[in-house]
């Protein structure tokens, strides 16, 4: 599969940075493309170019795996990154329904979200897996994805 360009339909939207890798990451990315019915979210893996160019331009470590990020506005002027629980947060929010609910975490204090965020992160190979190579998304889904290789 070719490498898939930013397009206009893709500029604006919220990209997620992921670890191509985990297993967690992989069901997080599938559940959010199952409820994702606007289409907000577009994805790339944190080991495909795209994502490596990305973080760099960001001044984030382009071999740092350890979290997902979501980049707001994705190729415009005030693009912006989010980790960690401030990104999950933001998909939940997105996402509405029943997700909508975990934004209550707000009320706590970054550190203190990150800290459970980083505890997961930390085992998240032994508790759900870790793939060889990045899955292919479903063929219905690939126009979601950017630098599918």
């Amino acid at each position: 599969m070719g490498n898939q360009q930013t397009t206009r339909a893709n500029v604006g939207t919220a990209l997620i940075l992921y670890d191509g890798v985990c297993g967690l990451c992989n069901r997080g990315v599938r559940l959010v493309l199952k409820r994702d019915r606007e289409g907000a979210f577009r994805f790339a893996s944190l080991q495909s170019s795209v994502g490596r160019e990305i973080l760099a331009r960001h001044g984030i470590a382009p071999d740092a795996l350890d979290t997902f990020y979501v980049v707001r506005d994705f190729g415009l002027a005030g693009e912006r990154v989010l980790s960690k629980s401030s990104a999950a947060l933001h998909v939940a929010a997105r996402l509405g329904g029943v997700w909508k609910s975990a934004t209550v975490l707000r009320v706590l204090p970054p550190r203190v979200r990150d800290l459970v965020y980083e505890t997961i992160a930390r085992h998240r190979y032994r508790m759900f897996g870790r793939y060889d190579t990045c899955p292919l998304p479903e063929a219905r889904y690939r126009d979601r994805f950017l630098d599918v290789s």
